[in-house]
C-alpha cells in the first residue's frame, strides 16, 4: 500500500482511503462491479455500472436510450464510455438528439461528450468536446495549436427534443442546432489533425473530477437528461454509425438509466411508503 513517500495509513476497520478519510464500504454490499461510496459510518451508496440498477445494483436493465443523472453529491458523474473512435483525425461528423431533465440545472455547465489525447489536462492536448453552458450549446476542439469554439444561440426551451449536427474537416468546424443557422469556425495555428487516444465519453467522464479534462473544456457537471441516437462518420462516403465495439455497445458506464423509466418505477418503498419524484435539487 506504500508509495514513493514510504508511508501508508493502516486503517482501522471502519475506515478506508489513503488517509483513512472514508467511513468504509467494509463488506461491500454492492453487487455486479458497482462503485461503493461511504455515506456515513453505517450507510453506503452503490453507484451502478452500465446495465444495472437498484439500491444494490442487483437489477438488470436494458438501456436503449441512456438517461444521465448529472453529478451526484459525492462528485461522481453519470457517464457511458465507448472505444476510441478510429480515423477521426482529419474528418468527422456527429449527429445526436437530446432531451433535458431539468431546465435550470441541466443548462448551466454540462458535458455532452468528450474525447481527448490522454484524457487529462495538459494544455496542448488535442481534444474534442460538446457541452451546454448558460443555455447554449458549446462545441470545442483543439488540434494541438489552439482551441476553436462555436457557441450556439440560446436553446428554444419550448422544444422537447433538441437535434445537433456538427463536424470538422481539417481546421474548419461547423455546428447546427435545431433550426438555428449553421455556424462555422477555423482553428488557430497550423495543425490540421485531431489526435485523440482516450475513450469516447458520453454524458460525463470516468474520472472523479473535471480537473482531469483538458484546459479549455472544464464542464463542471455531467449531462442531465436523455441522449438519443448518437452517430458518427469519419468520411463523407461512409454511413453514419453508433460508436462502440461492437457498434452501439459501451465499454463501461456508471449511474445510467433507461430514458422512458421514471425513477419511481425502479423503487419499491417499504412498509407502506409512497415513492414521489422530486426532480433535480441542484
Amino acid at each position: 500500500v506504500s508509495d514513493a513517500e514510504n508511508w501508508f495509513c493502516d486503517c482501522p476497520k471502519l475506515y478506508s482511503g489513503k488517509l483513512c478519510q472514508f467511513a468504509t464500504c467494509d463488506g461491500n454490499p454492492c453487487g455486479n462491479g458497482a462503485t461503493c461510496v461511504p455515506k456515513s459510518r453505517r450507510d453506503a451508496v452503490c453507484l451502478c455500472p452500465y446495465g444495472r440498477s437498484g439500491i444494490l445494483c442487483s437489477d438488470a436493465i436494458n438501456i436503449t436510450q441512456p438517461s444521465f443523472s448529472g453529478t451526484d453529491i459525492f462528485g461522481y458523474t453519470s457517464f457511458l464510455s465507448y472505444s476510441t473512435i478510429p480515423n477521426i483525425t482529419f474528418y468527422y461528423e456527429f449527429r445526436l438528439k437530446f432531451q433535458l431533465a431539468n431546465h435550470h440545472s441541466a443548462l448551466q455547465d454540462n458535458l455532452i461528450f468528450f474525447t481527448g489525447q490522454k484524457g487529462q489536462g495538459l494544455n496542448g492536448d488535442d481534444f474534442l468536446e460538446l457541452g451546454l453552458r448558460n443555455g447554449r450549446v458549446v462545441y470545442s476542439y483543439n488540434l494541438g495549436s489552439g482551441t476553436a469554439t462555436i457557441i450556439s444561440k440560446p436553446l428554444d426551451l419550448t422544444l422537447d427534443i433538441h437535434v445537433i449536427y456538427l463536424g470538422r474537416h481539417l481546421q474548419k468546424g461547423w455546428l447546427k442546432v435545431d433550426d438555428q443557422n449553421n455556424k462555422t469556425v477555423t482553428s488557430p495555428g497550423r495543425l490540421v489533425g485531431l489526435n485523440v487516444f482516450s475513450q469516447f465519453y458520453l454524458g460525463g467522464y470516468h474520472e472523479y473530477t473535471p480537473e482531469l479534462l483538458p484546459k479549455g473544456s472544464r464542464f463542471k457537471n455531467s449531462f442531465q437528461g436523455c441522449i438519443f441516437d448518437i452517430q458518427v462518420r469519419t468520411s463523407m462516403n461512409q454511413e453514419f454509425k453508433s460508436p462502440g465495439t461492437p457498434e452501439g455497445h459501451p465499454s463501461s458506464g456508471r449511474s445510467v438509466g433507461q430514458c422512458k423509466d421514471s425513477p419511481c418505477s425502479l423503487i419499491k418503498c417499504r412498509n407502506g411508503g409512497k415513492c414521489i419524484e422530486s426532480g433535480s435539487t441542484v
